[in-house]
């Protein structure tokens, strides 16, 4: 299945599109929809997709900006709709180069044949790898896990996917697929984790934890780590001392 993620403004469009058209049907999963431009980038960074699906006509940034900022830096396909017959937005989505460009309203031929077409382009541009034996997967996981310890502060999975010579959606499918976590979540575990042993020796500092562990705000470190473990970094520290008295 190809990653796909859908953005328009309109929430009941955006989630009626994601929920409601048979995506599975023509090998595509529908994994998130957004109603900002700027939102879906932020997914992006952390959550590589196969194909965006974006209305051109959005407030705080227009499916053409998010097309081009995509296609600067990411092995992305692009499909804009619009419910404007506009030759200049036509023009500059070509130029662009996009997958393709719909007229709103969407149809379901319309979607199904685009569809179609995107996936027989992108099983061409991505064909089938050998058969790896499993211990390939086991040493994968080791070596992206290893990355993480190591680089808690700055960890991405588009510079681990370039250490490990995949893509960023192939390495985030395998490891969600052979560790059962997606990288982002292996990536806050491993933070707390060595947070709550940076904090378990009082010479340390609840900033100086904060920033090793990949926090630049001490506010933001506590939140994290009370949603993750249960209470604030200082109450985390006074049950580890009243252990050890």
């Amino acid at each position: 299945m190809y990653k796909l993620i859908i953005v328009d403004d309109e929430p009941k469009i955006a989630e009626g599109m994601a929920q409601l058209f048979p995506w599975n049907n023509i090998g595509f999963d529908a994994v998130r929809s957004f109603t900002s431009a700027r939102e879906a980038l932020d997914y992006l960074e952390t959550e590589p997709v196969d194909v965006v699906l974006s209305d051109i006509q959005m407030p705080d940034m227009t499916g053409l900006e998010l097309c081009r900022k995509l296609l600067e830096k990411e092995n992305v396909q692009v499909v804009l709709f619009s419910g404007y017959q506009n030759y200049e937005y036509l023009r500059s989505a070509i130029q662009m180069g996009v997958a393709d460009y719909l007229l709103k309203p969407l149809t379901y031929h319309a979607l199904t044949e685009t569809f179609t077409s995107l996936k027989k382009k992108l099983d061409e541009s991505s064909p089938p790898e050998p058969e790896k034996p499993q211990n390939y997967y086991d040493n994968l996981i080791k070596e992206v896990d290893g990355y993480i310890r190591s680089h808690l502060q700055d960890a991405s999975l588009t510079r681990c996917a370039k250490r490990v010579a995949l893509s960023p959606s192939y390495l985030s499918r395998i490891y969600k697929d052979y560790s059962g976590k997606n990288f982002m979540d292996r990536l806050l575990e491993l933070r707390m984790e060595k947070a709550c042993e940076l904090l378990s020796n009082p010479d340390y500092r609840a900033y100086d934890v904060a920033y090793d562990v990949g926090y630049d705000s001490p506010n933001n470190f506590s939140r994290a780590f009370k949603a993750c473990i249960g209470c604030t970094p200082s109450e985390y520290r006074r049950r580890r001392e009243a252990q050890r008295e």
